[in-house]
């Protein structure tokens, strides 16, 4: 029987979107200070466009200390100066949009810098207008010593509350101290947040990436966290801030206070949250709230419950049970996902789930590339991605990563064992062999443009080092190689904008036991796509009675050269080969003529 025609939801224009986040500080240097700049992202703009991109989205560019790379805003309606001005960004938009792109910006409005006008007056006085802006609390007494209103622990290590002196009161932050969280309860904070949306869809933004949208609303009470690790006074408490109370009351007006009177791009990031039914609430298409939130069950995979900067051994099982669970996860109702396997907080995807090897980089990253264009969501790709950048090597020392998450660990873990042992001096080679592998500084390294000094990044001297792999791994190398990553990248996007089927087809696992090879079909109307991927250096055998009938199939897309069909009832895929198969379904009134 032919699937339907159409999917079970209407089509739009940015579900069949490719978007392309671009970590601004380390995209490309205008201006030779080291540091990437709006300037730079114009200039690059023919290159994202010929790769196939229809949206940029751009980690956060607002005027910032810094604290956390972007996410502590000191002014939610200007540029940081570092990045350039308001009329750099109009231009950005302007050469955008005459390329037939659209541009979306990063809306973090679950905390603002410490340096934001509303929390320098809300830490005022505890008479200002604004002080119930933030979320302040008296501290308690415990036998005598003065402690934070509650035993949450902030997810950067320490306690979530910070003391003010001169107020006598706390403030939570559930990131860095620098980083205070808005109180969402009250409703003039709510229209502050509004305006700030209204402020830039009304200069052309085109849609919104909402950072940890679901943290917005704190359990009543603000009550304690139930105690996991007896070693610390401070307990992980996200089961009192993510998805809580009123969090869905909050978006469903900001959907029609906001969003429902413009055509636009929205993602909420919902992290702390692995309850599928929880995070379809955000996306359901009768609860008007966003178009679609990004789920992490696939970028948790290879951590352990006590750290994503340790790295735990994965299966392909646990990785195939993921996508499949997704991909046909309340379909029917209208639940839209979102394709990704890297961004601006995670390791490259070819160091955790390819093979970074000198002889497997190319291939496994084009595989990866196959298992992206060929899944149901919108397609999102992190810069650098379409090169097949990889992590930095494990020579590197503790002073070569910036992140404020990898550098807090370290300390947390380093004074630890100082205590348990009773000296200064304390091997961490182990952690850093994990942080090798995990930590999210491994995609903010810049962006590896030539052969020139610093990758061809600036002129200057960069925020970050360069990955050292930049002389014979970048972008003007690739282009000139029709075998190269960036020319698969290009020409399976073009695949994929080809076949409906491969964005809006239904999902079907096949082998769902075999060892080595992620296999499954797509379907819609009479489209058929196969996709087999072997995971592993070993070749590995398929059994194509498993596969229905290949016959009338032709191959689309693969990353060796590849016959249609091995022949002998089998197919060997060799290590890290991904194909993919398109054939038409007769129906069967069309079989009898």
């Amino acid at each position: 029987m032919l699937a339907h025609p159409d999917p079970p939801s209407p089509r739009a224009w940015w579900k069949s979107a490719v978007i392309y986040q671009i970590y601004p500080t380390s995209f490309f240097d205008s201006n030779g200070d080291g540091i990437g700049d709006l300037n730079g992202i114009r200039a690059k703009l023919d290159y994202l466009k010929d790769l196939g991109v229809d949206v940029l989205w751009l980690s956060p560019i607002y005027r910032s200390p810094l604290a956390d790379m972007g996410y502590d805003i000191s002014d939610y309606r200007d540029i940081d100066p570092r990045y350039g001005t308001l009329e750099d960004w109009d231009s950005l938009l302007r050469a955008v949009h005459q390329r037939g792109m659209k541009l979306m910006m990063d809306l973090v409005a679950n905390h603002t810098s410490d340096e934001h006008e509303w929390f320098l007056q809300s830490k005022s006085g505890k008479d200002n207008p604004k002080r119930d802006w933030y979320i302040w609390r008296p501290g308690k007494q415990v036998e005598g010593e003065r402690l934070p209103p509650n035993n949450w622990k902030s997810v950067f290590q320490g306690s979530a509350w910070d003391y003010d002196e001169s107020t006598k009161e706390y403030y939570l932050h559930l990131y860095v101290s620098k980083q205070p969280d808005l109180n969402w309860d009250n409703p003039d904070v709510r229209d502050a947040i509004w305006d700030v949306m209204r402020f830039w869809i009304e200069r052309g933004c085109d849609g919104f990436r909402m950072d940890v949208i679901n943290i917005i609303s704190k359990t009543e009470g603000l009550p304690d966290a139930p105690v996991v690790d007896g070693s610390q006074y401070y307990q992980p408490a996200s089961m009192h801030f993510a998805n809580g109370p009123r969090v869905h009351e909050y978006i469903k007006q900001m959907h029609a206070e906001v969003l429902s009177k413009y055509d636009l791009i929205t993602v909420g990031e919902t992290p702390f949250t692995h309850d599928a039914t929880q995070l379809a609430a955000y996306v359901l298409p009768q609860n008007k709230e966003l178009n679609m939130v990004f789920n992490f069950d696939l970028m948790d995979l290879d951590s352990p419950d006590y750290s994503p900067l340790v790295r735990k051994a994965w299966t392909l099982a646990d990785f195939r049970d993921v996508i499949r669970r997704w991909q046909q996860f309340k379909r029917d109702e209208g639940f839209w996902n979102t394709v990704f396997i890297e961004n601006h907080d995670h390791a490259r995807s070819v160091s955790r789930f390819g093979n970074d090897s000198e002889r497997w980089r190319a291939i496994s990253a084009k595989m990866l590339c196959i298992l992206e264009v060929t899944l149901t969501g919108t397609l999102y790709i992190y810069q650098g991605q379409e090169l097949g950048l990889r992590n930095f090597p494990r020579s590197w020392g503790i002073e070569e990563y910036k992140d404020v998450a990898t550098q807090n660990y370290y300390n947390l873990i380093k004074v630890q064992r100082q205590n348990a042992e009773g000296k200064e001096d304390v091997d961490m080679s182990d952690l850093l062999d994990h942080f090798q592998q995990k930590a999210r500084d491994h995609a903010r390294t810049p962006m590896q443009w030539d052969s020139s000094s610093n990758g061809g990044f600036t002129t200057g001297e960069p925020w970050m080092r360069v990955n050292d792999d930049y002389s014979n791994w970048n972008a003007a190398g690739q282009l000139r190689d029709p075998d190269s990553v960036y020319m698969f990248w290009k020409h399976a996007i073009k695949v994929r904008k080809q076949h409906d089927v491969l964005v809006y087809g239904n999902f079907e696992v096949k082998f769902p036991e075999h060892q080595q090879v992620f296999a499954y079909t797509r379907t819609l109307g009479d489209s058929e796509a196969t996709v087999l991927m072997n995971f592993s250096v070993h070749e590995a055998q398929v059994d194509l009675t498993g596969l229905g009938d290949l016959e009338g199939s032709r191959l689309i897309l693969g990353n060796y050269e590849a016959s249609r069909v091995d022949g002998g009832g089998s197919l060997t895929l060799k290590g890290y080969e991904g194909r993919v198969y398109m054939k038409q379904v007769l129906s069967p009134s069309h079989m009898q003529n």
